[in-house]
């Protein structure tokens, strides 16, 4: 008998493995969300890394290395150099060559990227409870433990 998202992805039986069905059920989910997100992104002129990047500089405060961005990305990039060109072209960061090692190069958030972010805050997080209106409070923590369950088991 076939699941709810076997029905969804027009699958005539069920899933080969359990593992199966949770691997292309975090697929879809992330696929749906990644959607919702791109849409609201795009309203403010943004990608995901780039609103990523920004909430990053200003979570920290202070202007951070670009290596040090790069590690903390929800999702890889390829080439943060590029997305760092695009923010400091819309004037939402700044760059700043680190005066004892002249390879590195130190990022920082604008007041016009901080303005944007602000603007952003109620959207998303609107967003963030109407994809998951369908959780209790408890049901999330669960799900962030989980989760983190599986990620502790990859390999890095």
């Amino acid at each position: 008998m076939a699941g709810k998202l076997e029905q969804q992805l027009k699958k005539k039986r069920s899933f080969d493995t359990p593992q199966q069905s949770v691997i292309v059920g975090l697929l879809r989910t992330n696929d749906l969300f990644q959607y919702r997100f791109g849409k609201l992104f795009r309203e403010y002129g943004l990608t995901q890394p780039q609103y990523n990047v920004l909430r990053i500089l200003r979570g920290e405060g202070k202007p951070l290395p670009c290596l040090e961005i790069a590690s903390r990305l929800i999702t890889m990039v390829p080439a943060i150099t590029s997305l760092i060109d695009k923010l400091e072209k819309r004037s939402l960061v700044t760059r700043q060559r680190c005066n004892h090692d002249r390879r590195v190069w130190y990022i920082g958030i604008t007041e016009a990227g901080l303005t944007l972010l602000s603007e952003m805050d109620e959207p998303v997080t609107a967003l963030h409870n109407e994809l998951c209106q369908g959780l209790s409070d408890e049901e999330c923590r669960q799900l962030v433990e989980l989760m983190e369950k599986a990620r502790d088991g990859i390999a890095s």
